[in-house]
């Protein structure tokens, strides 16, 4: 992994709606987004600066009896490490069921570190709500009105992390774009929210990996 640029070490980034950034983090650090306009959608790719550890989706839901994302939780990969946890939130629904759908934005910045299609695995949409409908095929649905501007979630890295994001509206939302802020800021040692055993697991292992 390149060395983390000194900017980042309390870096503020504004990425315009419809448009992708990615960015290298370094364990321990927080990553705040924020949502700059109402309606906005931050899809989230989180890949472990080893190129091994992939955030999974249906271990980190499972393991932490969840249908969303939410303050408390760790985000798992797919060697049950933890790569990044929830510290706080405005908001407590943040989507993990419908993914990148489809996104071009995250491929092309994947690309530029050397990634490619097959790559894009399990993503996150945070600030948005896709919840299953009240119909008899259990279908899932956008819900509007979910974020507006301020809402924000913060994320710690628990191990050096390459992190991949794209503003562009969720594919259901069929509304405009709206642009997000980024803040990476160095901090002291944060004391880990209230988890369930399996995440409090994986922080453990996680710690001891890169000890």
């Amino acid at each position: 992994m390149n060395p983390e640029p000194a900017s980042t070490r309390g870096h503020a980034h504004e990425i315009p709606g419809g448009a992708a950034w990615s960015v290298p983090v370094r364990a321990g650090r927080t990553v705040t987004l924020t949502a700059l306009g109402d309606g906005a959608n931050a899809t989230v790719l989180i890949i472990g600066a080893d190129r091994l550890d992939r955030l999974n989706i249906p271990d980190t839901l499972k393991s932490q009896m969840s249908a969303r994302v939410k303050p408390g939780m760790v985000l798992m990969s797919d060697r049950g490490l933890a790569l990044a946890t929830v510290l706080a939130s405005t908001l407590d629904w943040h989507d993990c069921l419908t993914g990148a759908l489809p996104d071009p934005l995250l491929l092309l910045e994947l690309t530029k570190h050397g990634f490619g299609e097959a790559d894009l695995h399990g993503c996150i949409n945070f600030f948005t709500k896709v919840a299953v409908a009240d119909d008899p095929r259990a279908s899932l649905a956008f819900i509007p009105d979910h974020a507006h501007t301020g809402d924000r979630i913060t994320l710690r890295a628990d191990q050096d992390l390459l992190i991949f994001l794209s503003t562009a509206p969720h594919a259901l939302s069929g509304g405009p774009a709206a642009s997000v802020a980024v803040h990476l800021e160095s901090s002291a040692s944060v004391e880990d929210p209230d988890l369930r055993e399996e995440a409090v697991r994986a922080l453990r292992l996680t710690r001891e990996l890169i000890a």
